[in-house]
């Protein structure tokens, strides 16, 4: 067994659970072990800070972020700068 953390960090709500996983368990497995109020909504996973693939195994100790999605767009961001606004 292996012991994981998922995370869903949001500026309204902070969720954590941690949870003891069958050794070669994948990213996917454990958010859906987790089954976090909005982790649906999430678009992409990351492991420490590192953007994984749903079928990523897991190591003991491993920390799953839950990344929310983009509010804004970063090109448009980026074009906005440079005008000045």
């Amino acid at each position: 067994m292996i012991e994981v953390e998922v995370v869903l960090a949001w500026p309204q709500q902070v969720l954590s659970r941690r949870l003891q996983l069958p050794e070669g368990a994948t990213v996917a497995e454990a958010i859906a072990a987790a089954a976090l109020e909005g982790s649906g909504d999430c678009p992409a996973a990351a492991v420490h800070g590192v953007l994984a693939r749903p079928q990523q195994a897991l190591l003991d100790g491993d920390r799953v972020e839950l990344l929310r999605p983009l509010q804004a767009d970063p090109k448009e961001n980026r074009r906005r700068r440079a005008r000045g606004d």
